[in-house]
């Protein structure tokens, strides 16, 4: 295998941008890999070669030509199939889409391509995004690279399971419950959640729903923070924009952490079970962060009245979205997805009132907590890569999971908050399991968890470690 598939992609464009790597050897060793590990683990769908190679050709003469180069000049990337691209096949994976090819790409996927990144496939996802394992009937299950018989999450799976083993140089993603941060903790790459509107998206049905985001991920922070630089800055057709340009995500990452206030929590307040390995990794970032010259504090945000939140307008999410397929074409739709639309539908004005009368409350709680924190530090996930033939772990902790969206909780709760959050490996197992955290910040301060999970990265040192299959 060509060592260069698992530079970070920084490296790879520093490369790419002097000449000494073309974007056709590097599309070239990224076909490779595809080629040898996709048939076990399943990551990368709908490949499209011949669009590609003219891809990579073009952006060869553009840097022969002296032309200016985009920030992701050459890089190679695979879209979540959840996400619209012009000419390639877009399923959602869903057999109700098997066939569909849009005719546009959108908003996310088009600044990507103009920065010069050379699309070259889709990653799978489960159906519609429902859940934070990767399977579906069209094109069935993704495994983790670190061990192959074991979920790679989801729903951004097949980006990170591809990411970490080298079959993309960077990955986008999205995230209502978790779907970029329990992926990254599941395959060992970083994730980020960022706030809503950081990355705009268009075209969309609910314009203002903002429990559901687009964001980056990468084998690196700074790789994810590339990503972002150009998946970020505001677009006057989303409401919800964010007017601070993407640029801004190119200031160098810090590695020291002097003079600000870091809370810890393993069970964010004793609010949830989590695996005990998880736990004991989340513990240990305390002694991290003394080193990193941060003060050390206890406890996280009283997150009273997040779980209604985000089960009210999650289930109002998937009404509005699919509902119409549901009616239409039933057998084509996971019971999953099937359960979510019928809690939808099931919702009154007076519980959309109280969820939202919830949120505000817990918007300010949260406010107000960051006034004297400057981030804090919980698991990404509370449960462990699990059986992959698994639809979600039966237990976490020790304790019983009440459905396929229950064990997702370190992360969706922290959705309902609306604050940014990035997911980053910082431990393994001992049988090699990786283990990830998140670093959650203030409303809007995307840049702060990722100088902070930069700190941590460089410090514990575990996105250097590769999975095992992909020197195989």
């Amino acid at each position: 295998m060509n060592a260069i598939n698992d530079l970070p992609a920084t490296t790879q464009a520093e490369l790419l941008a002097s000449g000494e790597l073309s974007a056709r050897e590097l599309l070239d060793a990224t076909l490779d890999r595809v080629a040898a590990l996709n048939p076990v683990l399943n990551a990368v769908v709908s490949v499209d070669e011949e669009r590609a190679w003219a891809a990579a050709a073009a952006a060869d003469e553009a840097q022969a030509g002296g032309r200016p180069l985009g920030p992701l000049h050459g890089l190679p990337l695979a879209i979540k199939d959840l996400h619209a691209t012009a000419g390639l096949r877009t399923t959602f994976g869903s057999p109700a889409f098997e066939d569909n090819v849009p005719d546009a790409d959108e908003l996310v996927v088009s600044r990507m391509r103009e920065a010069g990144a050379i699309v070259f496939g889709k990653t799978n996802v489960p159906e519609f995004g429902a859940g934070s394992h990767t399977f579906n009937p069209v094109f069935g299950l993704t495994r983790n690279p670190y061990a192959p018989d074991r979920s790679a999450g989801g729903s951004s799976g097949g980006a990170a399971a591809a990411l970490a083993a080298g079959m993309t140089s960077l990955a986008d993603g999205s995230d209502m419950g978790g779907s970029l941060r329990n992926p990254a903790s599941f395959c060992n790459v970083v994730g980020h959640r960022p706030s809503p509107g950081r990355v705009p998206t268009w075209p969309a049905k609910d314009a203002w729903f903002t429990l559901g985001v687009q964001g980056p991920m990468g084998r690196t922070v700074a790789d994810t923070a590339l990503l972002l630089s150009v998946q970020a800055g505001p677009d006057d057709r989303a409401p919800l924009s964010l007017a601070e340009p993407g640029s801004v995500f190119t200031a160098g990452l810090p590695t020291r952490l002097h003079g600000l206030r870091i809370a810890v929590s393993p069970d964010l307040g004793g609010l949830l079970p989590v695996d005990a390995d998880i736990a004991a990794v989340v513990e240990g970032q305390v002694d991290v962060l003394r080193r990193l010259g941060a003060k050390v504090v206890s406890g996280c945000p009283d997150l009273t009245g997040a779980e209604e939140v985000f089960q009210t307008f999650r289930a109002l999410h998937y009404a509005q979205s699919v509902g119409d397929l549901v009616d239409g074409e039933p057998d084509k739709v996971k019971e999953a997805v099937r359960w979510n639309v019928a809690k939808g539908r099931a919702l009154t004005g007076a519980d959309i009132a109280t969820a939202n009368r919830l949120r505000t409350e817990l918007f300010h709680r949260v406010r107000a907590y960051f006034a004297d924190v400057d981030a804090v530090v919980l698991p990404a996930s509370q449960a462990l890569p699990f059986d992959a033939e698994l639809e979600y772990p039966k237990t976490v902790g020790g304790t019983e999971v009440e459905d396929y969206l229950h064990w997702m909780r370190a992360a969706y709760l922290i959705s309902a908050t609306e604050c940014p959050a990035t997911a980053v490996p910082a431990g393994f197992t001992a049988d090699g399991l990786p283990i990830g955290i998140q670093v959650v910040t203030p409303h809007h301060e995307d840049l702060r968890a990722l100088g902070i999970a930069h700190a941590l990265e460089q410090a514990n040192g575990h996105t250097a470690r590769r999975p095992g299959i992909s020197m195989t």
